[in-house]
């Protein structure tokens, strides 16, 4: 039977060959499209947000009227929309963050000329502390024309719904889904972050920065890692069976060396080959045994 075939078919080989085959698949079918998707979402919503920067807004029923839900390529369009605060009805999103400083985030409804009721995020009030709510200006009375962007909602999680605290509903999630029926409204789909110097604005939420991140890198080191994997496991195999064969051949070439100076009774010096034959003796047994 050839040497590596020994060696090949032994149990930590087998072992190991089975967890580098679990490991490529989980690369290749988990964590690297994880991370491209995460790449290819990042680069999405990044061009989005290029083409709005200088896109002419237009009205906001034109991208959500009729609609249940915000269409893929609207968020963070630019939209104009006429109408009136309905003050009386504003709302908190809790556990904000501002350059590092704990915030709410304003939420009103926007009753607009079109008919629909938008969710409007009038932009951040800091706290000095959590749970504190600080006096912020309210929104102005009467007909206004505001420009916002376009938003998706972000998703609620059942256990921390609505609630009313400190004379607001607070929320964990501006979801319009979850706030409407809290307020006794049907509002749009999604909600919209009023641009800097609107009617009603308060600090404005500033667009995301403009970087794809580490993603696509991490996406193709997973793939690396799936193709050195099984390749680690074979070189080293192959290193032991290299090395199976020159200590076979050097066991044998010492063995052949201790016969001939037993046959001429003559004595010689321990070559290292033969000192290295007699401690792989044990491993091989000696010819003849």
């Amino acid at each position: 039977m050839p040497s590596w075939v020994k060696v090949v078919f032994q149990p930590r080989w087998i072992a190991l060959a089975i967890a580098a085959v679990a490991f490529t698949a989980l690369c290749w079918s988990v964590l690297a499209p994880w991370q491209l998707g995460k790449n290819s979402s990042t680069s999405h919503r990044n061009q989005q947000i290029a083409d709005s920067v200088n896109a002419d807004p237009v009205p906001a029923a034109q991208l959500l009227g009729g609609r249940a839900d915000v269409p893929k390529d609207a968020e963070w369009r630019r939209v104009v929309l006429t109408g009136q605060y309905l003050a009386d009805k504003q709302s908190l999103a809790r556990l904000r963050n501002q350059n590092g400083k704990p915030a709410y985030e304003v939420l009103v409804p926007f009753a607009a000329n079109d008919g629909a009721t938008y969710l409007v995020d009038r932009g951040f009030v800091q706290t000095p502390t959590g749970g504190v709510v600080p006096e912020f200006a309210p929104p102005p009375s009467g007909t206004v024309t505001v420009q916002a962007r376009i938003r998706a909602p972000e998703q609620t999680d059942p256990a921390r719904g609505p609630r009313t605290e400190a004379g607001y509903l607070q929320v964990f999630a501006i979801d319009p889904s979850a706030i409407g029926p809290a307020q006794g409204i049907a509002f749009a789909p999604g909600y919209l972050n009023l641009d800097e110097g609107q009617p009603g604005g308060l600090d404005p939420i500033p667009l995301p920065m403009l970087d794809a991140g580490p993603y696509l890198s991490y996406g193709l080191q997973w793939l690396a890692f799936g193709i050195m994997a099984p390749l680690a496991i074979a070189y080293f195999v192959w290193s032991e069976v290299r090395r199976r064969r020159e200590d076979k051949a050097v066991f044998d070439a010492g063995t052949a060396d201790s016969t001939e100076a037993q046959e001429d009774e003559t004595p010689q010096e321990v070559t290292p080959e033969a000192a290295r034959a007699a401690r792989l003796a044990d491993r091989y047994g000696r010819k003849g045994q």
